[in-house]
């Protein structure tokens, strides 16, 4: 199984090292390391392994605890396959699909961020919603000018962000894992701007918000 694995260190020579030869030690197989963010003498990696199936996610903490200056910081499973390109991918189908570029770009998003779900919103209104979303996904009241991320009160970690210039907004949500880090609400805007700059966007989005 994949999983996501978040871990702040010291940014020196050989911190990062010890990571991975502690998680190798746990059994957890390293395919894919993203630096997140460094400064004033830290870091932020994403560390993408795969464990034999039913490995506790535990096991991986405890394991990464013991390491001097290392916090591990959330653990949490993903479905996105390291080694590969996914946004080009999505981005491709996204120029072929017409009138479900929008349910296309919906369905694609959790596995992009590693996420749970995500939701095309009117208001309170769902336009669409990719699988494992609730019948009822938490939607925040107003939009944002611009995509942030934010924890709603039942803990659910999400990112908001709005579609203009129709009255659309997106939530992207996950209840394992920690808050979106800022490189992932900077990563999801890239991607919503290419969205909605495709010819055929706009129309897409009327004819579902009016449907």
């Amino acid at each position: 199984m994949l999983l996501r694995v978040r871990v702040e260190l010291p940014d020196r020579p050989g911190s990062l090292a010890q990571v991975t030869k502690v998680l190798g030690a746990a059994g957890a197989d390293i395919t894919q390391v993203t630096v997140l963010d460094r400064g004033e003498g830290r870091a932020v990696d994403d560390i993408t392994v795969c464990c034999p199936a039913g490995t506790p996610t535990q096991t991986l903490v405890r394991s990464l605890q013991g390491v001097d200056g290392v916090t591990a910081v959330s653990v949490w499973p993903t479905r996105e396959a390291p080694g590969t390109y996914p946004e080009l991918e999505v981005l491709k189908y996204l120029t072929t699909a017409g009138d479900r570029a929008l349910t296309t770009l919906v369905d694609s998003l959790p596995a992009l961020f590693s996420a749970d779900w995500a939701a095309a919103v009117a208001g309170r209104r769902v336009v669409h919603a990719s699988w494992r979303a609730p019948c009822d996904p938490a939607v925040p009241l107003e939009p944002p000018a611009r995509p942030e991320a934010l924890t709603l009160d039942d803990g659910l970690h999400a990112v908001h962000a709005p579609l203009p210039p129709l009255a659309l907004s997106l939530v992207l949500a996950r209840s394992e894992g920690p808050a979106f880090h800022r490189i992932e609400v900077h990563r999801l805007t890239r991607i919503l701007e290419i969205f909605l700059s495709l010819p055929a966007t706009e129309h897409s989005l009327a004819r579902r918000l009016h449907a």
